[in-house]
């Protein structure tokens, strides 16, 4: 099928950032949150992300004009009718993602993909929750979306040739990198780079280095571009907890018990840059 209108259900950091080079790409894009206060910010954020693009003269300022003019915003769920496809990008909840992927079924074509942005649930556990399971896929972005180039494909056990299929071609299309994964908890990324950054916790608790000690070790002595703990609040605390609840419960295996720094943080509210604070302090402004 040919993919020309992407929905996407959710206008946060990865809601926003994955309409914005579908936008970029030439798609229509519709973007759905459940207040006009948060598709408001959504639509800033990406705003202010495209002028960061043109001022390093990786986008043009036309180019800008006419991706921004592809972009309608709505709190109602029917505005995603058209859509060829719908990218469910909400918070890292099974019991939500499954109430909006139920949603977005109830008013999208029979043919249209449903995909879910999901870092770490199962791909087969959330196409069983719909009636058109074959039509449902994992499309896993990396944030910040517009500079990351991969994509993670995740096929689900119920998951079709054609939507896989449609699915590849729609991320080179957005000029991303797509990986085929099969179905597992954390998927390919994330079951490596979470564990690390909680043993990159553990460390930090027990007081064997600062955290800008960890961060520059991993930096200078594994050519890591950014240290596991500042990644940590790239990604947001938060999430990095989920990911390692959702591995523990389908693994079963103590290895992947969250370090209790992590939870007290996440706790506490430190979430990382979204919040202004998470192990390092960020200037909001």
């Amino acid at each position: 099928m040919k993919i020309e209108t992407v929905g996407i259900v959710g206008a946060g950091t990865m809601g926003n950032g994955i309409g914005q080079v579908a936008a970029l790409a030439g798609l229509k894009v519709v973007l759905v949150d459940v207040t006009d206060a948060a598709l408001a910010k959504g639509v800033a954020t990406l705003t202010s992300s495209l002028a960061r693009l043109v001022e390093k003269g990786k986008v043009d300022a036309p180019s800008r004009d006419a991706a921004l003019t592809r972009i309608q915003t709505s709190t109602d769920y029917q505005r995603l009718a058209a859509a060829d496809i719908v990218i469910e990008a909400a918070t890292e909840n099974a019991d939500l993602k499954i109430r909006i992927l139920r949603q977005i079924e109830a008013v999208v074509r029979d043919d249209a993909i449903i995909a879910s942005n999901t870092s770490s649930i199962s791909i087969t556990t959330l196409a069983a929750t719909i009636g058109r399971p074959e039509r449902f896929i994992g499309m896993h972005f990396f944030n910040p979306v517009p500079l990351l180039p991969l994509v993670e494909v995740i096929r689900g056990l119920q998951t079709s040739d054609d939507t896989v299929a449609a699915v590849c071609e729609l991320t080179a299309r957005l000029g991303k990198s797509p990986v085929n994964v099969r179905n597992s908890p954390g998927f390919v990324v994330n079951r490596i780079l979470v564990p690390m950054i909680n043993e990159a916790f553990f460390v930090l608790a027990e007081g064997v280095a600062t955290a800008e000690e960890i961060d520059t070790g991993m930096r200078l002595g594994a050519n890591h571009p950014i240290g596991p703990l500042a990644l940590a609040d790239l990604i947001g605390l938060d999430v990095c907890l989920s990911v390692m609840d959702v591995f523990l419960k389908d693994f079963g295996d103590s290895k992947y018990r969250a370090c209790p720094l992590l939870r007290e943080l996440v706790a506490a509210g430190r979430l990382g840059r979204k919040t202004g604070q998470g192990v390092y302090r960020y200037d909001k402004a």
